[in-house]
């Protein structure tokens, strides 16, 4: 049967219709042939980077479509690697493909965006997102303001909104895409060598790898899955914040205790200064003199005690306060989902820092120091010097808290303080080598020009340093048979000149020393010599300075640091470190790093 011309013309209409979430294509054949109707989804036209509607769509080699501007800043990332993907498929391609605008995509776009403009009544508005602030994780899909994301997707790399996240997801269901809770990470996560997932945990270089890594370089290492490590690695987690909350208890209590030694020093040091004072009022004015010494040096210790014990008191609130914020770092470190995270930054917020506990003083009142001004009020004016000497004595004994025992060496490292010799002070016997770093006894003068600071007897040296606070320094020293060195402090205005004991360190009362050799050890201070029962002692001395706290210590250094000698004292000037040389000894200061 013949159709009428007519009738067999065809009539095409396309007709687009905008649904909440797909476009119908409506296309009628009029005539003889019944009406047709192709349904095509909406988000054909989402661009997978951006999620927004294709603006100058592209199609690439492995079919899929673009915005122009989207898939170019993703290759120009890529420029250095020289090998492009697809971030939808991860289909590598080399050379760069050229990027040519698909005509009938950009076209149905346009009329999309015409019908959307024409559709029926606008749909009720989205609720609100809120935008991101400085803390937040932005949305990588938004233009414009960024809002805060929720999810963030490691296939793709990208962090969403609750918007764009329902939009991924519409995409990517099927496909099992792996969500996780926002984290501005995501390139952590990722493995810099092979742009690979960070999946796997090599155990045996402590670190987290990517399958491409597990093949090449850290094949046959020992591996497990970043999950397992992560499980693994938990068991111990319980256990660092136990350690954390109980040393938080045990810094609480001596920040207690600490406080009501304090307040009681107080008192009593206030009530002993009464008492005294009571007392001198009613000695003859002779003594008026003495009187004065003792009240001063009950402040002055008062004032140095109750200083370190301020300064132990903001030390212990500042690491109560660390250890609280590890303690709030260990929580929230616990419900992240992110192993890799985990495995980064458990060592950063691993416990940490000295364990000891605080060891306060047992002489925490002035009453013996009372009781002696007390005998010496019944006592003759001759007697006054002697019983003076003895209440000076027994105020320095009053502490609030003793000073920290450190026991490694990397404690006291931490005070580490490099020397630099003063070459106006070398004796003329005494020759310097290696940098300025060692110093030698000779057999001949060396040529230095005069100086009034130079030791012109005593085989001596000093550094230029001034030492206040707390310093650490160490040396090594040489000597044979019963010659040695001498390793010391002095105040700079020891003397220089002369074979006098006022000269020579150790033997007046501004300066303290040690003298090591093969044979014994001993200690000096005023003249006087106390043989120091120490056997095997290091060729490396180290000694550590408090000079607020007046403590003086000098130690073995191997292994282990071993305790040769102690000063406790009160130094009123700032200290010099100081050596001295038998014939043929030698000392040498070390550099150290803190």
């Amino acid at each position: 049967m013949m159709c009428n011309p007519s009738v067999r013309r065809r009539n095409l209409t396309v007709e687009l219709q905008c649904a909440s979430s797909s476009l119908y294509l409506c296309v009628c054949l009029t005539g003889e042939m019944a009406e047709a109707s192709i349904s095509v989804d909406q988000e054909q036209f989402i661009c997978p980077v951006c999620l927004d509607l294709l603006k100058d769509p592209v199609t690439i080699p492995c079919g899929h479509s673009y915005c122009m501007s989207c898939i170019s800043d993703c290759w120009d990332q890529e420029d250095q690697k020289g090998i492009y993907r697809c971030p939808l498929c991860n289909q590598t391609f080399t050379p760069r493909p050229v990027l040519g605008k698909n005509v009938v995509f950009a076209e149905m776009v346009e009329k999309l965006k015409k019908m959307k403009l024409q559709a029926a009544p606008a749909a009720p508005a989205a609720p609100t997102v809120p935008h991101s602030g400085s803390g937040d994780v932005h949305c990588d899909a938004c233009s414009g303001r960024k809002q805060k994301a929720v999810k963030s997707c490691l296939e793709c790399r990208s962090s969403y909104c609750q918007n764009h996240l329902e939009q991924h997801e519409s995409l990517f269901r099927s496909k099992g895409h792996n969500l996780m809770d926002a984290t501005g990470r995501l390139q952590d996560m990722i493995c810099s060598r092979h742009d690979k997932l960070l999946e796997i945990y090599c155990r045996t270089d402590q670190q987290c790898i990517c399958m491409l890594c597990l093949v090449d370089e850290h094949k046959n290492h020992d591996t497990v899955s970043t999950a397992a490590e992560r499980k693994e690695k938990q068991r111990h987690f319980g256990e660092t914040q136990r350690n954390i909350q109980k040393r938080i208890q045990q810094r609480e209590k001596d920040l207690q205790e600490l406080r009501e030694a304090v307040a009681s020093h107080k008192c009593s040091a206030q009530t002993a200064v009464q008492d005294s004072e009571m007392i001198f009022t009613e000695l003859i004015r002779s003594i008026e003199r003495r009187r004065f010494e003792v009240t001063q040096l009950i402040r002055d210790q008062e004032r140095v005690a109750v200083s370190r014990a301020e300064e132990r008191l903001e030390q212990l609130e500042q690491e109560i306060d660390d250890l609280r914020r590890r303690d709030a770092e260990l929580k929230q470190l616990s419900h992240t989902q992110d192993h890799v995270h985990f495995l980064q930054s458990l060592s950063s917020v691993s416990l940490s820092g000295s364990t000891d506990g605080l060891t306060l003083s047992s002489l925490l009142s002035f009453d013996d120091v009372v009781k002696s001004v007390s005998q010496l009020g019944h006592k003759l004016q001759q007697f006054c010097s002697k019983e003076t000497e003895k209440i000076s004595g027994r105020v320095k004994t009053v502490h609030v808290i003793l000073a920290p025992e450190y026991q490694t060496r990397e404690e006291f490292l931490q005070y580490a303080r490099p020397l630099t010799l003063d070459l106006n002070t070398m004796n003329y016997w005494l020759r310097l080598s290696e940098g300025n770093t060692l110093i030698t006894a000779t057999d001949e003068p060396q040529r230095y020009p005069n100086h009034p600071d130079r030791f012109d007897c005593w085989f001596d040296a000093m550094c230029r340093d001034s030492l206040t606070g707390r310093c650490y320094w160490e040396v090594e020293w040489t000597g044979y048979g019963r010659s040695g060195s001498d390793i010391g402090v002095t105040y700079k205005t020891i003397s220089r000149k002369g074979n006098g004991p006022e000269s020579s360190p150790g033997r007046n009362d501004q300066s303290w020393k040690i003298f090591c050799s093969s044979k014994r050890c001993s200690s000096w201070h005023n003249n006087i010599e106390t043989d120091l029962p120490v056997v095997n002692v290091s060729s490396r001395i180290g000694v550590y300075v408090d000079h607020s706290a007046g403590i003086l210590s000098f130690y073995s250094v191997s292994d282990t640091m071993s305790l040769i000698h102690r000063v406790q004292t009160t130094f009123t000037q700032p200290l010099y470190p100081v050596f001295g040389f038998d014939r043929h000894s030698t000392v040498k200061l070390c550099r150290l790093s803190k």
